[in-house]
């Protein structure tokens, strides 16, 4: 089993930067795959950004891939997601998910594992 804690999140003004954090549990994380997810009130969950294994590969959402950067440090079982020039609609609940196959990178919600999720808020 794999256990997810998301944190970094907050209220930011438009315009700021926020720096998400997934902590995973297990010796085995860094072998799997990571993803950020979002969803905003009365809306779909929406892909943000994936991860593979290794790092060396990421695939982003095109809304934000001039804005968001991924990244992992496997030593610290941590999965990162850096978020620039933050708008209102950016708003929205940020998860982190989890799959035991090192290249997932799926652009669904069909992760093995996901976190409680953390409140991002971008005020204007």
């Amino acid at each position: 089993q794999v256990q997810l804690v998301e944190s970094g999140g907050g209220l930011v003004q438009t315009g700021g930067s926020l720096r998400l954090s997934c902590v995973a549990s297990g010796r085995t994380f860094a072998s799997y795959a990571v993803a950020w997810f979002r969803q905003a009130p009365e809306k779909e969950r929406e892909f943000v950004a994936a991860i593979s294994w290794s790092g060396r590969s990421t695939t982003y959402a095109d809304s934000v891939k001039e804005q968001f950067t991924i990244s992992r440090d496997n030593a610290k079982n941590t999965v990162y997601l850096q978020m620039n020039s933050l708008k209102p609609e950016d708003t929205a609940v940020y998860y982190c998910a989890a799959d035991s196959n090192p290249m997932h990178l799926s652009r669904t919600p069909n992760y093995d594992y996901w976190g409680q999720g953390t409140q991002v808020t971008v005020s204007s």
